[in-house]
């Protein structure tokens, strides 16, 4: 079976309606009934991020380059928020809490501290890398 053939048997297996779209709340179920764990908000928040033509749902070209692309530079990408190419505190405290985590900006600045290795305060991607491993 080619790679592309796979995508789409995946795809429409997480399309439970048949529309021809993936929905947060698809999404949300497909994972957790093959066992993983995706939060409806955090389904919301990567369908929101990956979504190309601004619907609200992942077409087959949107799950393909998900699938394909670079996952960890799509992560950083939804923790990247100022556009500053860095995960800051206040990037971090956004991300968390669309994931439902309510932290300060202080827990934040100790979490990046973690795993910045320059010592800069924010994350770049590097340091994102290296926190994924």
């Amino acid at each position: 079976m080619k790679k592309n053939q796979q995508y789409e048997r995946v795809f429409n297996h997480f399309d439970y309606n048949g529309d021809g779209k993936i929905s947060p709340l698809e999404l949300h179920q497909c994972v957790e009934a093959i066992g993983g764990e995706l939060s409806l908000a955090e389904a919301e928040t990567a369908v929101e991020f990956l979504d190309t033509d601004g619907d609200g749902l992942l077409g087959f070209d949107d799950f393909v380059k998900f699938v394909e692309g670079g996952k960890e530079e799509e992560a950083f990408k939804m923790y990247e928020m100022d556009g500053c190419g860095c995960i800051t505190p206040k990037s971090l405290k956004k991300m968390l809490s669309r994931l439902g985590q309510s932290t300060t900006i202080d827990q934040c600045k100790v979490m990046i501290a973690q795993f910045d290795l320059n010592g800069d305060g924010v994350l770049n991607f590097d340091e994102f890398r290296v926190m994924m491993l």
